[in-house]
């Protein structure tokens, strides 16, 4: 009796821990030890221009409806923008260095600029006469400053008596500006002009200037103001951003500017650049997964240069809202906040074009291994191949220009001239992965992995076969009755439209049916080992797809959401081996 009731306690209280828990925590929450993901930071800075990019003039606009006006300060460790008060109601301004500059009114592609010069319509002058002491608030000093013409605010915080002073006029010359001081008249006054580290505000297209920021080596932030609750857009170099902007000088040079952009902000400017704005939601949702999760994976990628990312290729190709439509939009707002991770962090979530048939390895391709960086044969991309331009193609070197390519290219490589190259080593999923070349004397060097084979071949993928001539049209090869030759029946390629057309006499290819092909007659053969190469004396690589061949096939996106209605769960399961899908705003993860 006593044994019954207490099982009946424990009954009890096993239902009371169950009613405790919401019932999707208790489906969806993660397993113990592997914590949700949670992103350090969810602002990323976004460079625009830096290094050699530099500029000495930057304009920004406020988009029509979407801000009024610019707010200063600066940003702290967290990325918050920190506002020091000044502020101005222009909706169009340019940042530039402090020197002597001339405005150019068709440079920048006819929207204007800033050079430094002396000689123009339009010259910005690099010496003030700046008034002593300086005000505790943008406001008092700004009051000042509207007494006396071309009055305007700069901020130095490491002054003392500051961190607001005024300062009048601009002039090109110390000389200029001693002049202007004398005449004013006023007590306490100095003439000065910026250090390596001064930002100059002014009305874009005059020397109107606005304010001035020069707070040691604090960039200068830049946020836009909104318009009720809109988010705001802003102008910059013809494409419109959200977010707020960073300006500044490293080393005394010209403008390094970067976006301060929230993260979702941010895909959204990358997805209609990376995939088709017309493309299937769920390609778009899978490519929107894959951008956020890369660049949370990627932060500090430029930490050198003072931000997370670049705008091009290397890192992912961001324009802000020019291509974004309601369906991009769409596919940023329906996985926000979802990450692909493995073991609790951000997986690696590498993409390209095409893999031409299979991915890879990524330790055949770059250096370490991932163990969700697994090459897959990829079934989808034979949906679209009439779709990818480039998909099949061909690379051609004669003996004496491959072997002056690897000489150049390959380090170690000191073969005479070279009389075959052979495919000697293919992945699981098979791709070139060791590619050996003979020279005339019978010595052989290998080339493996991807960076030294694409250096030495100068194929697009490692995806490719030697010395065999891909015959088009029709890969279908029939004899044909009505036809013959001296040397026997004549070979046909059928189209898919039944058209027949003769097929060259050589390098005729038998498919198995496993698919795998091989040379029926001619010099050179597909596969591991076959012949030499050459094709009418020329080393002949012919090949398919566009891309590194690692992680996710954009194409590939594109046929399992159009051609096989299947989700970007599916997508992202099928190109990153073993990884969950983790809602970090909701704590879940999912499998």
């Amino acid at each position: 009796m006593r044994l019954a009731k207490n099982w009946v306690k424990l009954f009890a209280a096993l239902i009371a821990v169950c009613l405790l828990l919401p019932p999707a925590e208790a489906a969806l929450s993660a397993p113990a030890g592997n914590a949700p993901f949670r992103p350090q930071f969810t602002t990323l800075r976004i460079g625009l221009f830096f290094g050699p990019t530099a500029i000495p003039s930057a304009n920004l606009q406020n988009a029509e409806g979407f801000g009024r006006g610019f707010d200063f300060g600066f940003f702290d460790s967290s990325r918050e923008f920190v506002p020091i008060g000044a502020w101005t109601n222009e909706h169009r301004i340019t940042m530039t260095i402090d020197r002597n500059m001339v405005w150019n009114p068709a440079g920048n592609e006819g929207r204007g600029e800033f050079r430094e010069g002396t000689t123009g319509s339009v010259v910005l002058g690099a010496f003030h006469v700046m008034l002593n002491p300086g005000f505790a608030t943008f406001d008092e000093a700004s009051f000042v400053a509207a007494q006396y013409h071309e009055g305007f605010v700069r901020y130095m915080p490491g002054r003392q008596g500051g961190p607001f002073f005024v300062l009048v006029g601009n002039y090109i010359s110390r000389e200029a500006a001693e002049a202007a001081r004398a005449s004013l008249g006023v007590p306490n006054s100095e003439v000065c002009s910026g250090t390596q580290n001064t930002i100059t505000v002014v009305r874009t297209g005059t020397n109107t200037i606005l304010f001035e920021f020069d707070a040691g080596t604090t960039p200068l932030g830049v946020r836009p103001r909104p318009i009720g609750f809109e988010n705001p857009e802003t102008w910059f170099r013809g494409f419109r951003y959200h977010g707020s902007f960073s300006y500044a000088r490293r080393d005394g040079g010209f403008l390094t500017v970067i976006n301060m952009v929230d993260i979702e902000d941010y895909v959204k400017g990358i997805l209609p650049y990376e995939m088709s704005n017309t493309w299937p939601l769920q390609a778009l949702k899978a490519q929107a997964l894959t951008a956020r999760t890369f660049a949370i994976r990627s932060l500090g990628r430029h930490a050198s240069d003072g931000f997370d990312l670049c705008v091009e290729e290397h890192c992912q190709v961001y324009r802000g809202r020019g291509l974004a439509n309601e369906r991009t939009d769409q596919a940023v707002i329906e996985t926000r906040g979802m990450f692909v991770t493995f073991g609790g962090q951000p997986a690696e979530t590498v993409y390209a074009s095409s893999n031409g048939g299979a991915s890879e390895n990524v330790e055949n391709v770059w250096i370490e291994a991932r163990p969700y960086l697994r090459g897959v044969i990829d079934p989808f991309e034979a949906d679209v191949v009439r779709r990818i331009s480039g998909y099949h193609w061909t690379v051609r070197h004669s003996p004496a220009q491959l072997t002056e390519r690897l000489r150049t290219r390959i380090q170690g490589f000191n073969l005479s001239t070279i009389s075959a190259v052979r495919v000697t080593e293919r992945s699981p999923t098979g791709n070139a992965i060791g590619v050996t070349v003979t020279d005339v004397n019978g010595r052989t060097h290998t080339l493996r992995g991807r960076l030294q084979i694409l250096a030495g071949f100068g194929t697009p993928t490692m995806r490719f076969d030697t010395g065999v001539t891909v015959w088009s049209p029709g890969n279908i090869f029939a004899n044909h009755p009505a036809q013959a030759t001296p040397q026997g029946t004549q070979i046909f390629g059928i189209d898919g439209y039944g058209n027949t057309t003769a097929a060259p006499p050589a390098n005729i290819r038998a498919i198995t049916g496993y698919g795998h092909m091989s040379t029926v007659a001619g010099e050179a053969s597909a596969g591991i080992g076959g012949c030499t190469g050459l094709v009418n004396g020329m080393f002949t690589f012919n090949g398919t797809g566009n891309g590194h061949q690692v992680g996710m096939s954009q194409w590939g996106a594109f046929s399992m959401a159009y051609y096989h209605n299947m989700s970007f769960r599916d997508i992202i399961h099928f190109y990153f081996t073993g990884v969950e899908i983790t809602e970090t705003y909701g704590g879940h993860i999912f499998g």
